[in-house]
């Protein structure tokens, strides 16, 4: 009896579809999830009022992106950079606050997800005039963001 060869195919063109599909589906949903406007409770402003308010002294613009966020785009000119990450995050903040006697506090990431999702735990933890800023550093849904609006930056270098 002869031995068959048979074709060692790896990977079928059925199966690469399947993957290919699946990984669309992922791509896509991480997309919305970072594009999607968190609904909230709390005051809203453009990246625009945010500078122009935290020049006036009215608010304090808190950037809760990460390191490595802020050496990519920098930070904006007007921005105190506080990684929410931190394990003394709320300490970090308070000690911002108390430099700022009199303003409200504002919070801006990069698309304005992190911000929306903190200014609501914020309000629960005893900060109620928390502010999203949700168009974020590189815009949403709610509109293009701080750096698409050519807003002052500054270089972040830790």
């Amino acid at each position: 009896m002869a031995n068959k060869v048979q074709n060692p195919r790896l990977v079928g063109r059925r199966q690469v579809l399947t993957g290919g599909g699946v990984l669309a589906a992922v791509l896509a949903v991480g997309v919305w999830q970072r594009t999607r406007v968190v609904k909230h409770d709390q005051s809203i402003l453009t990246p625009a009022e945010a500078l122009q308010k935290s020049q006036s002294g009215e608010i304090l613009l808190i950037d809760i992106r990460t390191p490595s966020e802020w050496r990519s785009t920098g930070v904006g000119s007007v921005s105190v950079p506080i990684d929410l990450r931190r394990d003394d995050f709320i300490d970090a903040l308070g000690a911002a606050v108390d430099a700022a006697p009199g303003r409200r506090v504002a919070l801006i990431c990069a698309r304005g997800g992190r911000s929306a999702r903190l200014a609501r735990q914020l309000a629960v933890a005893g900060y109620p005039d928390v502010i999203d800023v949700s168009e974020g550093m590189l815009g949403s849904r709610a509109g293009p963001g701080w750096v698409a609006a050519g807003l002052p930056l500054v270089p972040w270098d830790g």
